[in-house]
């Protein structure tokens, strides 16, 4: 994939990612949010104060896909990442899914997470389970008919995870 540099997403990039954004929650098929979602409910979610997002660009300017990368918990449940991802229906099958994924791992990393865990992987979405699985995260748990998909009715969700460094070398914690 020549020319694809990912970054830090910004207010400017909003535009392109509200479109992918649309595409997905009207699709119904992988994300949660139904189309009564706001404009400014998406930019919270995606730019809000507490969210580092990045996005993928070909020749620096065309959002191709992006991801948010937040903490799954406070406190306690603070040093664990969550992350969530969408590609351009015009760029899927491109690897973009793959280089976020990778660019998230090093960027959870980079941040100090220890692990990452995804909350909602919608088990119909083949797609998404095998790439997680391939860049080594666990199904840890089926949430039984968790998610009303817009075509095929209720359907399993996952819950994957992923220790980002060894629980031999993690930090001692306080009381």
């Amino acid at each position: 994939m020549k020319d694809i540099q990912i970054r830090r997403a910004g207010d400017h990039d909003f535009d392109s990612m509200w479109s992918i954004f649309s595409v997905h929650v009207s699709a119904g098929e992988t994300y949660p949010f139904t189309t009564a979602l706001t404009r400014e409910a998406g930019h919270a979610y995606w730019l809000g104060p507490d969210v580092a997002s990045f996005v993928a660009t070909a020749g620096g300017s065309r959002v191709l896909g992006m991801y948010r990368l937040v903490s799954n918990q406070v406190g306690r449940g603070h040093h664990v990442a969550n992350a969530s991802y969408m590609v351009s229906p015009s760029a899927q099958g491109a690897g973009i899914g793959r280089l976020l994924g990778e660019h998230s791992l090093g960027e959870a990393r980079k941040q100090g997470y220890l692990a990452m865990q995804f909350n909602y992987v919608v088990s119909t979405n083949t797609a998404a389970v095998r790439l997680w699985k391939k860049l080594g995260f666990s199904i840890v748990g089926t949430l039984p008919k968790a998610y009303r998909h817009k075509h095929l009715g209720y359907v399993d969700a996952y819950v994957m995870y992923q220790l980002l460094k060894d629980p031999d070398y993690w930090p001692t914690v306080d009381a």
